[in-house]
């Protein structure tokens, strides 16, 4: 009985060490959970090794654009590292594998968006192109190029210097360089490629032509007030008619009585 009574002492005994380890060991964790200076977290100034710029640059220059934005709302050294100009730069540039991107845009917003649709080839128009005919050459749609372009109608074209083109294959884009430049006609910034090299001159388009911009904003909202037609049709028809508002409006009604008679048929 001796024997058997300690063992059951034995046992008893062994039960009650390991009882009152487990409650230690799940003491110590909770309090090391509730206790900020041992969380690993952003937020706790004692862990250093996130609050540090080097080591912050190396770990967010692996995201893209959006999850850059979304990493410097997290606290001030996220947001002092994440929203640094070169970072955002290659983030941008990343998916895309460009060498390069030349110039800054005018909203800070332009970054935010890294598709393709940022991205446009440009085009300087020669005799004999059309809208079909550039949208056969670089295997695009037709609305397409009139879309990022802000065009109506195929008359457009005869007003312009030059196309934004849609990136049509991604690869076109690798080892690039691209310029970022606000298209008057397209009313809009674009990354540029030039696929003869760098630009040679701005065009038109690009240019700050401020002594004659708000007579001629006076002359062409009159003729489209009058034609009913957009900006574009106005500034087509003003073009060929030598800038004289009469001829202009003589030309845009034989055109339209000329697509009537063609209905008709």
């Amino acid at each position: 009985m001796g024997c058997c009574g300690d063992q059951n002492d034995a046992e008893e005994e062994l039960q009650n060490h390991l009882l009152s380890s487990s409650s230690s060991s799940a003491s110590a964790s909770a309090s090391s959970f509730t206790d900020p200076s041992t969380v690993i977290s952003p937020m706790n100034s004692h862990f250093s090794a996130l609050a540090c710029p080097d080591t912050l640059r190396l770990i967010l220059s692996k995201l893209s654009v959006t999850d850059l934005a979304r990493a410097s709302c997290v606290c001030r050294a996220w947001s002092s590292v994440a929203s640094d100009n070169n970072m955002i730069v290659l983030a941008f540039m990343a998916p895309w594998k460009l060498k390069e991107v030349v110039g800054m845009p005018l909203n800070g917003s332009f970054w935010r968006d890294n598709g393709i649709g940022k991205f446009a080839i440009s085009h300087r128009l020669a005799r004999g192109d059309t809208v079909a005919s550039l949208a056969v050459k670089y295997s695009v749609q037709v609305m397409d190029i009139k879309r990022l372009n802000n065009m109506m109608s195929d008359h457009g074209i005869y007003s312009r210097e030059r196309l934004l083109i849609p990136i049509s294959s991604p690869e076109l884009l690798i080892d690039g360089i691209c310029y970022i430049e606000f298209d008057t006609y397209a009313k809009r910034e674009v990354a540029v490629l030039y696929l003869e090299g760098a630009p040679e001159k701005k065009p038109s388009c690009l240019l700050n032509r401020v002594t004659s911009v708000h007579g001629r904003r006076r002359i062409i909202n009159s003729l489209r007030r009058s034609m009913q037609v957009d900006d574009e049709t106005a500034q087509y028809y003003l073009s060929i008619s030598n800038g004289n508002l009469r001829a202009a409006l003589s030309e845009f009604s034989a055109d339209l009585e000329w697509e009537r008679q063609g209905a008709l048929a």
